[in-house]
This record gives C-alpha cells, sequence and structure tokens, in this order.
C-alpha cells in the first residue's frame, strides 16, 4: 500500500476512478478522496450493500475526515479483507500527495478479488441451493443445466451493458468538456441518476427470471413425486 506507483498504472488506476459514478467530478484526487467520502462511493458502486453512504459526512474539518475514515475501515473495507493503517489514514486526510493512489489501488485490487470470488459462488451462495437434493430423472437434471447456462448468460451480458455503458460515460465526458461547468454538473447528475435507474430495473428483472426458473424447476420436482406416489398408489391396489 505504501508502494509507489509508476506512471503507466496511475494512468490505469484514474481510468478506472473516471468509470466509476461518483457525486463529484474528480479534480484534485488527494483531495477530492481525503474526507472519505469518495472512497465510500468507490465501494458501494461494486457493492452497494456494503455502503450506507448518509454516514459519511462530506468535510473540511480534520476530526470529520479522521471518523469518516475510521468507520470505512470498520464498516466497510473489513468486509473487503483490507484495512488503511492508522498513520496513512491521517497522511491521506492532510492531503499530503502521493499517498491516497496507493491505497485506491489496494482498494481496487481487493474489490476485484471479491467480485471475482463472488462470480465463481454466486450459484452456489444465492441461486443453486437444490443441487444436492437428489435428483432421479433425466428431465430435471437437464432442466438445471439449461438453468446454469442461461445464468451465465445473463452474467456475461451484464459485462458487456457495463463496459458500453463505461464507454457512454467517456464519451460523454468528452462532450461536457466544453460545456458551462454549472450546466455540465447538472446534466452529469441528472445523466448519472436515470443510468443508476435503468440499472437497478435490468438488475431486478434478472432476479426475476431466475426466480422464475427456480420456481419451474420446483414444480417440475413436485411433479415428478406426485407420479412416483400415483405409481406407488397403483402397485399397492393391485397386490
Amino acid at each position: 500500500m505504501d508502494r509507489e506507483l509508476n506512471e503507466e498504472e496511475l494512468q490505469d488506476l484514474y481510468a478506472w476512478i473516471d468509470k466509476i459514478s461518483l457525486s463529484r467530478p474528480k479534480r484534485n484526487i488527494t483531495r477530492d478522496f481525503s474526507d472519505g467520502v469518495m472512497a465510500a462511493e468507490v465501494v458501494k458502486y461494486f457493492f452497494p450493500k456494503f455502503v450506507d453512504l448518509h454516514n459519511y459526512i462530506p468535510a473540511n474539518s480534520t476530526q470529520q475526515k479522521l471518523s469518516n475514515w475510521d468507520l470505512l475501515n470498520r464498516k466497510v473495507f473489513s468486509k473487503l479483507n483490507f484495512h488503511v493503517p492508522e498513520e496513512t489514514v491521517k497522511r491521506i486526510v492532510l492531503s499530503t500527495a502521493g499517498v491516497i493512489e496507493p491505497v485506491l489501488n489496494a482498494l481496487r485490487e481487493k474489490i476485484d478479488k471479491k467480485l471475482e470470488h463472488t462470480t465463481e459462488n454466486i450459484l452456489d451462495l444465492e441461486y443453486y441451493d437444490t443441487r444436492n437434493q437428489e435428483k432421479p430423472h433425466t428431465e430435471i437434471h437437464q432442466t438445471e443445466a439449461k438453468l446454469v447456462a442461461q445464468l451465465a448468460g445473463e452474467e456475461m451480458k451484464k459485462d458487456e451493458k457495463s463496459r458500453i455503458k463505461n464507454g457512454k460515460l467517456q464519451q460523454t465526458a468528452q462532450f461536457y468538456s466544453d460545456m458551462d461547468p454549472t450546466l455540465r454538473l447538472i446534466l452529469q447528475e441528472k445523466e448519472q441518476a436515470v443510468m443508476a435507474l435503468q440499472e437497478t430495473v435490468e438488475i431486478l428483472q434478472m432476479k426475476v427470471n431466475r426466480l422464475e426458473h427456480l420456481v419451474h424447476l420446483k414444480d417440475m420436482r413436485i411433479e415428478d413425486l406426485m407420479r412416483h406416489l400415483e405409481t406407488y398408489k397403483a402397485k399397492g391396489n393391485t397386490r
């Protein structure tokens, strides 16, 4: 975390930050991140449930900035197995040049690792809780295979939409470069709000689709058990 980044690493980090929807435009990264609010927004962009933004107060006072970073360490970064040392926090709060970049780069690595782990286990943790149940018939196996394939396809579509969204953000930033700053800020805020709503709708639709598949799978299992029961009853009546 204390390692100084080279120019290529810095440009890559800045490009990553530029792709994230933040409440304030990035002007001076050392000052922008000194109060911890934008660091909280970075994590919330990838893990919305990890962060309650109303707990982080934009501040100029050193005490409030320290409080924000302390809360980040305890409530948010701990979920990513990440921690910013106290001495480093003090230097960030004082807007010491060259300190925030290595911290954000390390945070980025933790976020990427968490995202990778979440993707690998998404079926086990959220959508595939029937894997250990008995599945005696080929039809059920085929349905489950289709479900897995569709979920994987939806994840790929989500990644593609994210790349398209990031490309649109870069194009928008170029379009806004010659615009009046006040008008530009208003338009950017409106556009970010619209994109956030669109993303929420997409996520909800994906969840609905997955639930429908799970309900269908459960219905098939119930029908299969009913057939077994009818067969068992028929055999009992013939004895």
